[in-house]
């Protein structure tokens, strides 16, 4: 077995960036995190997961620990096969508790598979933009995340990985209905296509409710940062399919892309409505956001999402240019506690994390120009 901290040495000479506080501590970076994409200003990320069950095994809700246990040895022995993707095993069970929340902070995995008492498993990459989680909600759910808006290049990785495992594996198919899941609304395809975007101008505009009206109209749903049951913070929504049933994979993909593609010309054109009507009191909030950021001492997640998503704004519409966009997409995700905790190395109080993060948050943008 390899833990979380192996993974972690493994990626000294790896592909994933690796920043380092202001004490000379390593922080890891996912490539979905760090990397560059097309439209980032608006798309921060997209990720495509595809829900999948071996034939003949009870789902995980219903298995017996020794199912549990087969399934993981069985998907083991395929990945430890394969050399076109290079993916390591984590026992989630044996992780601390700090490493599992860093990997849902980083959305490699789920709080649901975290709290999988039996054989729950993880399979990842050393740039942690492919994870394959065993024994979630179903038995096999693969994950692939890509830096801003390119749905069909994680879609290909998603179902090169999907052949390869189904090649070697029974999985529950249906003629009729497609392949089988353990919640009704991951049937047929099994596929979940989504994009994590930043919408600060249809929010302060209060255009943000019309939009989620209209989107939910279209077969689509819109969440938190951390998807199903968490809330928007910093402006930031997850819009994905609702169902997987009765549309092919393409079409699917097709029609997220499309309304994508709308939102993000809607929250430009208010943008730029903005400046032109605004552009005092819009550059105003951008830039006190700005000087509050850079000599703040302590501040709490919530205000630093709120403040950190003004300046992404300010750097995207020009306003700011001595900063670079992706320090702010990787600060969205350092500032949580379990990346805090693990920078520190030890753990804090919320007060202690609160004072952290202001001084990430000072060094960041003091350094990086």
């Amino acid at each position: 077995m390899q833990d979380i901290d192996k993974i972690e040495d493994k990626k000294a000479g790896g592909a994933g960036e690796m920043m380092v506080d202001e004490q000379g501590k390593k922080i890891n970076l996912s490539q979905w995190i760090s990397g560059a994409g097309p439209e980032q200003d608006i798309v921060l990320s997209n990720r495509i997961r595809l829900a999948r069950n071996i034939n003949k095994i009870p789902f995980p809700g219903k298995a017996k620990k020794e199912d549990l246990a087969e399934i993981v040895s069985m998907v083991k022995e395929v990945v430890s096969k394969q050399d076109d993707f290079k993916l390591f095993f984590i026992k989630i069970k044996d992780l601390p508790q700090v490493e599992k929340n860093l990997l849902v902070e980083k959305n490699l995995t789920s709080p649901a598979h975290l709290n999988k008492e039996a054989e729950a498993a993880l399979f990842l990459n050393n740039e942690e933009n492919i994870s394959i989680m065993v024994n979630e909600e179903d038995h096999i759910r693969i994950q692939i995340l890509t830096a801003g808006f390119q749905l069909e290049k994680s879609w290909k990785v998603a179902d090169e990985i999907d052949d390869l495992l189904e090649d070697k594996l029974d999985f529950a198919f249906s003629k009729k209905i497609g392949y089988l899941s353990a919640c009704p609304t991951n049937l047929g395809t099994g596929l979940r296509a989504s994009v994590m975007v930043h919408l600060p101008a249809l929010n302060v505009t209060n255009n943000i409710g019309k939009m989620l009206g209209a989107i939910s109209q279209l077969g689509l749903v819109v969440r938190g940062i951390y998807g199903e049951g968490s809330e928007s913070s910093g402006n930031i929504y997850q819009i994905s399919n609702q169902i997987t049933l009765g549309n092919s994979e393409k079409e699917i993909i097709d029609n997220l892309k499309s309304v994508t593609t709308q939102i993000i010309e809607e929250e430009r054109n208010i943008r730029e409505k903005l400046m032109k009507k605004q552009k005092i009191q819009v550059k105003d909030k951008i830039m006190r956001s700005y000087g509050i950021l850079k000599y703040v001492q302590k501040i709490a997640s919530d205000e630093a999402m709120e403040l950190l998503s003004n300046v992404k704004l300010g750097i995207d519409m020009g306003i700011i240019d001595s900063l670079d966009s992706k320090v702010l997409s990787e600060l969205l995700i350092l500032i949580r506690p379990a990346h805090l905790q693990k920078s520190e190395g030890e753990e804090l109080s919320s007060r202690e994390r609160d004072i952290k993060r202001a001084s990430l948050i000072r060094n960041r943008l003091t350094n990086d120009k």
